[in-house]
């Protein structure tokens, strides 16, 4: 959020756009500047980035705590009548253009005057906007990566363009998300007024990582196959050696017209080839 201040006051002043400041702080923080233009333009950069600041902060928490106390009352009748069904509830929370379906801990929440409510629309509401940033950055990386071989036909290095703008992708992946976050959270308000709306949240899925080795020494002792030899400590066991085939050797068959090899004189077609 200071982040974001500072980088709006600081675009204000370079251009001189008092208005545009204006329209910016209702875009972001669904407030009015807590100064007039000739007070701006008067005062350090330092000083009305803190005095914005303040003014921000202070309106967040008031919005914050009038979440919490209109969602108590429903919490509360919930964990009444069903908090020993329920362990943890979907919340909705729109910020008038899209409704998001918080989990939150029935439990927690009721014990903490719905301050868990807001706790957790904070936390789901900045790991979803890291999440779509996060993946929308690098599919313009692929895309940078693709472009950017053609910097070698420009007589540049291809390597070094890839990391400068591969940077400012970066600065404006973070400026994204504390536009997106500012601006959820500011205008985030709870459109149910009955405990009826409230859901129960299905079980958290957990990945099963358990049968997955992540030591040298689980792989050092993994099970071995047959005809597998174990190497060294730490390092994973060695292949199985081949054994050598055997040549197929065929003796030599006798003819028909032969001498019999029994010694008799006779051939072998007329000796103990007859049933041949």
């Amino acid at each position: 959020m200071y982040d974001l201040i500072t980088q709006l006051v600081e675009q204000a002043e370079s251009d001189k756009d008092y208005e545009g400041l204006v329209m910016d702080t209702l875009k972001y923080f669904s407030m009015d500047l807590p100064m007039d233009e000739e007070t701006f333009m008067a005062t350090k950069t330092e000083k009305n980035i803190d005095l914005i600041f303040d003014a921000v902060v202070d309106n967040y928490k008031r919005r914050m705590d009038k979440m919490a106390q209109v969602a108590n009352p429903v919490v509360q009748q919930v964990f009444e009548r069903q908090g020993a069904i329920y362990e943890n509830i979907l919340v909705p929370i729109t910020d008038g253009k899209r409704t998001y379906n918080i989990p939150v801990n029935l439990k927690q929440a009721a014990e903490s005057q719905s301050k868990e409510v807001v706790r957790s629309f904070e936390k789901a509401i900045l790991l979803h906007t890291i999440d779509e940033a996060w993946k929308e950055n690098l599919r313009e990386l692929d895309d940078l990566r693709t472009s950017v071989q053609n910097a070698s036909y420009e007589q540049k290095d291809p390597l070094l363009i890839y990391k400068l703008e591969s940077y400012n992708l970066f600065k404006d992946m973070v400026l994204t998300i504390n536009r997106k976050t500012c601006t959820t959270l500011m205008r985030g308000q709870l459109p149910f007024r009955e405990p009826e709306s409230v859901r129960q949240a299905a079980p958290e899925k957990r990945q099963d990582y358990s049968r997955y080795r992540t030591t040298k020494d689980d792989v050092g002792h993994q099970p071995q196959a047959p005809g597998q030899t174990q190497g060294r400590p730490g390092q994973p066991p060695m292949p199985p050696q081949e054994r050598p085939v055997q040549p197929v050797r065929v003796e030599q068959k006798i003819g028909r017209n032969d001498p019999c090899p029994c010694g008799s004189g006779k051939k072998y077609k007329h000796c103990h080839g007859q049933n041949q």
